[in-house]
């Protein structure tokens, strides 16, 4: 590495230490702290028999149904929706990158379902699915208590997810759909490559980058999903995910060991995923030749 390359990694290094360090001690101490109590049996309801047992709260969890099936809920959620999401979005920037007229108007249309809080669509899409008071009923003439039944509360809850959070995969395509050269698409067209084999050949390669960030993005957000989930169901109808297991155990039953164990878990998923992405799906950076004179 010559001494320009240097320069630049440490100008680099200077400009994000700031970044890092706010970083680091906003986010460092809470996790080190559920680390550390995730090793006690720390119940708030009988302080008196707090007690160092390592790894127990952690095979406690790994060893119970109730875990795996939350978990199996989160990874049904999670890929349900991204899943969707992403063709969703991926039409949406299409739509948006090619308008013509009153373009910036259709951008802020389409953005105001994630500009609402999460809270207020779950409960706006819980209404619309009530079967005394909602309009789905009557819009598709039936009598179906959505909400109460496992199956048709994850459709809803998968629905209110993709309608909420398209809007921000799609922002990110976007932007990705700026980076793909208008003279090489040019050419494919003269080529005689129509717009299907354009959107495979060209688009989708020169955008694999984006697209990595916003399904990433979009993957660890889903697998922390817990808003929509607490409003529309509270965890019933076995719609229970990692997050509201966490909530439950360390909210309600005040179980500090136990639900800081499930945080840790949590937390060990997001990395987990963050890796496999990045590893598995991630494109290597293509190493320059030293032009540098």
């Amino acid at each position: 590495m010559n001494q320009k390359k240097r320069n630049e990694w440490r100008l680099g290094w200077l400009l994000c230490a700031p970044a890092v360090t706010a970083l680091l001690v906003v986010t460092a101490y809470p996790i080190l702290y559920a680390v550390w109590l995730s090793f006690f049996r720390y119940d708030l309801r009988f302080p008196d028999q707090r007690a160092f047992i390592g790894l127990d709260n952690y095979v406690s969890i790994l060893t119970s149904e109730v875990w795996w099936h939350a978990l199996g809920n989160t990874l049904m959620l999670t890929i349900g929706s991204v899943a969707i999401e992403l063709l969703l979005g991926f039409l949406l920037a299409l739509i948006m990158h090619h308008t013509l007229f009153w373009r910036r108007a259709v951008r802020a249309a389409t953005l105001i379902p994630y500009a609402m809080i999460t809270v207020v669509a779950a409960l706006a899409w819980k209404f619309a699915f009530d079967p005394t008071t909602g309009f789905i009923n009557a819009l598709l003439g039936l009598d179906q208590a959505w909400l109460t039944e496992r199956w048709s509360a994850v459709l809803v809850i998968i629905l209110t997810e993709i309608w909420k959070t398209t809007p921000f995969m799609a922002l990110l395509l976007l932007a990705g759909l700026t980076l793909v050269p208008y003279d090489l698409i040019q050419a494919a067209r003269v080529d005689g490559a129509n717009a299907w084999q354009r959107f495979i050949k060209i688009i989708v390669p020169i955008m694999k980058p984006v697209i990595l960030v916003a399904v990433l993005f979009r993957t660890l957000d889903a697998f922390r999903i817990f808003d929509t989930v607490f409003i529309q169901t509270r965890g019933a109808q076995d719609t229970e995910t990692v997050s509201m297991l966490g909530y439950n155990t360390l909210i309600v039953s005040l179980n500090l060991g136990l639900g800081s164990a499930v945080s840790v878990l949590i937390f060990i998923g997001v990395l987990l995923i963050s890796f496999l992405f990045v590893k598995g799906f991630g494109t290597p950076l293509t190493k320059r030749g030293n032009t540098d004179t």
